[in-house]
């Protein structure tokens, strides 16, 4: 496909183009308004500081009437040959790096994908320069880290803002379980004196409530990641608007509602099985069977955004990622051999100098 088919005057919304010179807009997280970048002029987002009330999508009622007339749109996007990620990409350019693996994009192959439209996004609320001072300063204090990378990294690292798809699920469960409680007695005296656990059979039902369990709807990212981002500021959660992406890639989701639900109830999971462990008591539990059951299931397709940065060591790829709402980080890093072992070295010396001085 031609990319300078992308350019079409007709795909870009008349709201995104500045009144006072005609060039397009980019949301600007500080003003959280559109901003000119040739003429500087501010362009406020209609009802941008109206409080929502997010609506939920019954999960069972999608599935059976609602799926086939979803609201879609199109957008342009490219796939990366190397991690598969699909996202948008800005026309104006020939050539660029995935921001999720940092290989080259074939811009050339981009395409379009029609998606399922998110009703809400989060806007940014961290600016590029604001990103770039947490990536610098948490390079700056690995020091673990090898010595060239701090340079390094501060002088080739690419921030990108990017928009991720997610779901958010909330179910009211009911669960009823087997188990057993343990509790401790003891034998023996002094020396002797030996703990042991006296096994009661038990049995009941539990009830937990799930609000807004996120799920990440994209492959690009690992899930265990993602979730130390949490939690997100969905409190703030914004009406879909073009306004908010102008600037920003958004990745296209690559997990469908279904296959959403079941990574949320994996989750949800976790916390019931807490549940039941209260709920037996007793100083150690065991559970030996549950059967779950997920009522008034509702869900929302929303973006969410972060921060990323791929940067390459050693010709390794190392992610750092930022949550673009509440500044929480995650980020991978190579380590020194050397300063681990000065490290084991020195802790040696000290264990032993405190050893012979006694």
């Amino acid at each position: 496909m031609d990319v300078s088919s992308f350019k079409d005057e007709q795909q870009i919304s008349g709201e995104l183009k500045c009144v006072d010179c005609g060039a397009l807009l980019k949301f600007s997280p500080n003003d959280h308004e559109l901003v000119c970048n040739y003429c500087g002029a501010h362009n406020p987002i209609t009802s941008s500081n109206e409080k929502i009330d997010a609506e939920e999508i019954n999960y069972l009622n999608f599935l059976q009437q609602k799926i086939k007339t979803a609201e879609t749109k199109t957008l342009n996007t490219v796939q990366c040959n190397n991690c598969g990620a699909v996202t948008t990409f800005n026309p104006t350019l020939t050539s660029d790096n995935c921001a999720f693996c940092a290989s080259p994009l074939v811009i050339k192959n981009g395409s379009t994908s029609t998606v399922i439209q998110p009703k809400y996004v989060l806007p940014f609320s961290i600016d590029d320069k604001t990103a770039h001072k947490i990536f610098n300063d948490w390079i700056k204090s690995r020091w673990f880290a090898p010595n060239d990378l701090k340079k390094y990294a501060t002088i080739n690292e690419k921030l990108k803002g990017i928009y991720m798809p997610y779901w958010t699920f909330d179910s009211q469960a009911t669960t009823t379980y087997i188990g057993a409680r343990g509790e401790y007695y003891y034998e023996g005296e002094g020396k002797e004196r030996k703990q042991k656990t006296r096994w009661f059979a038990t049995q009941g039902t539990v009830n937990n409530t799930f609000d807004d369990v996120c799920v990440l709807a994209s492959r690009s990212l690992p899930n265990d990641t993602t979730r130390e981002l949490e939690p997100w500021d969905l409190q703030n959660l914004k009406a879909y608007n073009e306004a908010y992406i102008s600037g920003f890639q958004t990745e296209c989701y690559q997990v469908d509602v279904q296959n959403g639900f079941e990574e949320a109830k994996s989750v949800m999971q976790e916390n019931i099985e807490q549940t039941v462990k209260m709920h037996i008591g007793g100083d150690v539990q065991q559970i030996q069977k549950m059967h779950i059951t997920h009522n008034d299931v509702t869900f929302k397709h929303i973006l969410l955004p972060i921060w990323i940065s791929v940067y390459r060591y050693n010709n390794k790829p190392y992610r750092f990622i930022i949550n673009g709402s509440t500044g929480e980080i995650q980020g991978q890093r190579p380590y020194s051999i050397f300063k681990i072992l000065f490290a084991i070295l020195t802790a040696v010396a000290i264990i032993w100098m405190v050893f012979i001085s006694n």
